[in-house]
């Protein structure tokens, strides 16, 4: 399962490329054996004249994967790369993960169909599995309603029907040998929309963790002054208050009440409770999310609250406090019960 916003990003950057005048490659990381910085549907952009956008290893590979890319780029030809990083000969200090990398470079013209599909079906903001040939890097995509769109005819059925099959559960991308060919399955999904009630200088940091870990952020605040694109650059600004939006709306969405005022979080949480939530978090001691849930008839039986909000990291000044939250989003997103890594033999497990 890969992020449409990362995607989104990628693409954006490679037309950004274009404006330059300058050729763009997706470099994606497709396969992994053993240990790794990121997992298989890792997606990044690389320019002929030397900039870069996103990554695939953390720095240790960029530079060599650079050199393959202006390669590409100046043929218009697909490449295929494996890196074994327990070859510390060849690798100088030793990189700190042992995995074995498959790596493709595709490079992207400005009238190539497929992707121009894909860039609108990404502005849609939907779900889809995209298939790609990896020798050639011709690519198909199926929609959320399983539906082809692009040029089907040389996709084997069995490899669409796989991309249909996992378009919900799949965690990482993943290849199929068929046919003598390899096809990349990668689920694309939207990110999870988190609102956060309450534009007060302690939601500064929270926005910015949260979008950057991949959260598609709004900021409920009625007061313009505190909630614009000036002060929260990285979410969509909802100047209203809770009791004027409509639940069924954001169906689905994600929750932090952090209104610092005990009415409207009370009526934050009515709305949040109505709207079928996947997650809500109320900043503050535990006695006052009781007292609040008391005063609107529920309790915390009504929905998936969490108080208090964030991991037991110790936190006090705001930025601590909002990488607190914001791990517990991470986790609760990820379905893992936070613990250390130390010992643990497999990270992305």
């Amino acid at each position: 399962m890969s992020r449409l916003q990362e995607l989104k990003d990628v693409l954006e950057n490679i037309r950004s490329a274009w404006e330059r005048n300058e050729k763009a490659a997706m470099v994606m990381q497709i396969g992994v054996k053993g240990s790794a910085y990121r997992l298989p549907g890792a997606k990044m952009m690389m320019a002929m004249d030397g900039r870069m956008f996103g990554t695939i290893s953390g720095g240790c590979l960029e530079s060599d994967l650079y050199g393959w890319a202006e390669k590409a780029m100046e043929t218009n030809t697909c490449v295929t790369l494996q890196y074994d990083l327990s070859e510390n000969e060849i690798w100088g200090l030793g990189i700190g993960c042992k995995g074995k990398l498959d790596i493709s470079i595709l490079p992207i013209e400005p009238d190539d169909e497929f992707w121009m599909m894909t860039n609108q079906i990404i502005q849609k903001g939907q779900k889809f599995t995209m298939i790609l040939d990896v020798s050639s890097g011709k690519g198909l995509i199926v929609d959320k309603h399983g539906n082809l769109i692009g040029n089907h005819g040389s996709v084997p059925s069995e490899v669409v029907e796989k991309a249909r099959m996992v378009m919900d559960t799949q965690t990482r991308a993943e290849l199929m040998n068929l046919e003598g060919k390899r096809y990349l399955i990668d689920a694309i999904k939207p990110s999870e929309h988190l609102i956060i009630a309450g534009a007060g200088r302690d939601a500064v940091p929270v926005v910015e963790l949260a979008a950057k870990a991949g959260f598609s952020v709004t900021v409920l605040d009625s007061r313009k002054d505190f909630n614009n694109d000036r002060l929260f650059p990285l979410a969509n600004n909802l100047q209203r208050s809770p009791d004027e939006i409509d639940p069924t709306e954001y169906t689905g969405s994600w929750w932090v009440v952090m209104n610092h005022i005990q009415s409207l979080d009370e009526k934050t949480l009515q709305v949040a409770l109505k709207s079928d939530p996947r997650y809500i978090g109320v900043l503050g001691p535990i006695s006052r999310t009781t007292e609040i849930l008391d005063t609107i008839g529920e309790d915390f039986n009504s929905g998936p609250i969490h108080s208090p909000i964030g991991l037991d990291i110790g936190a006090e000044t705001m930025e601590e406090v909002a990488l607190s939250i914001v791990s517990e989003l991470m986790s609760v997103r990820n379905g893992r019960i936070p613990a250390p890594l130390h010992g643990k033999v497999k990270i992305h497990a």
